[in-house]
């Protein structure tokens, strides 16, 4: 009999691990989610300030059609892999898609930015200037999701390594999610301004 009360004891205790552990996952997965939710929210944002931008530079680099396509056809790159991501966060295949797609979008930013700087005109265009402004602005609030992002991921990915959560992380099918890293050095560095 008290062999029966111990099993039962037991078995009520592992079920009640199981789901104190299933629960915090489920709440920690959806933590990394909602914070990419904030990053998809500045992604778009910037996604709809690039063809004004592009728009606006048309008029003065004409010459500079190349450039100006190069700028949207990244920019529609970067708009698919963020729908990707945005459907499952945690998907490590569409992350790299999109970290991708992500640093080819700037580099092509880049590369206008660095033309339109020979083209006074341009530079001193008003709504050239304010849409910059916001481009930078919602850059730096991307910089800042990101960092959440990858700080709900890191302690996610903590939570399910450790033990027993592995167990059941497993059995549950709590996969690991990918951070959303940038693999540059050239754009871990901080960019020079000169006036």
């Amino acid at each position: 009999m008290t062999s029966m009360i111990i099993l039962v004891v037991l078995l009520v205790l592992v079920i009640g691990i199981s789901i104190a552990i299933y629960n915090r996952l489920v709440a920690l997965r959806n933590r990394f989610k909602n914070a990419f939710a904030q990053i998809d929210v500045q992604l778009k944002r910037r996604y709809d300030l690039i063809p004004n931008l592009v728009q606006t530079a048309k008029g003065y680099m004409k010459h500079e059609s190349e450039t100006l396509e190069a700028v949207i056809q990244a920019r529609n790159q970067a708009q698919q892999a963020e729908k990707k991501v945005a459907q499952e966060p945690g998907d490590s295949q569409s992350m790299q898609k999109l970290v991708g797609a992500e640093q080819a979008l700037s580099g092509a930013l880049g590369r206008m930015f660095a033309l339109s700087e020979s083209y006074p005109d341009l530079k001193a265009n008003q709504n050239m200037m304010q849409l910059s402004e916001e481009l930078s602005s919602t850059e730096n609030k991307i910089a800042f999701a990101r960092q959440s992002f990858n700080d709900a991921v890191m302690h996610y990915n903590t939570a399910r390594e450790k033990f027993p959560n592995v167990i059941f992380a497993n059995m549950f099918g709590f996969t690991p999610a990918q951070l959303f890293e940038i693999e540059t050095t050239e754009e871990r560095q901080a960019p020079e301004v000169s006036f």
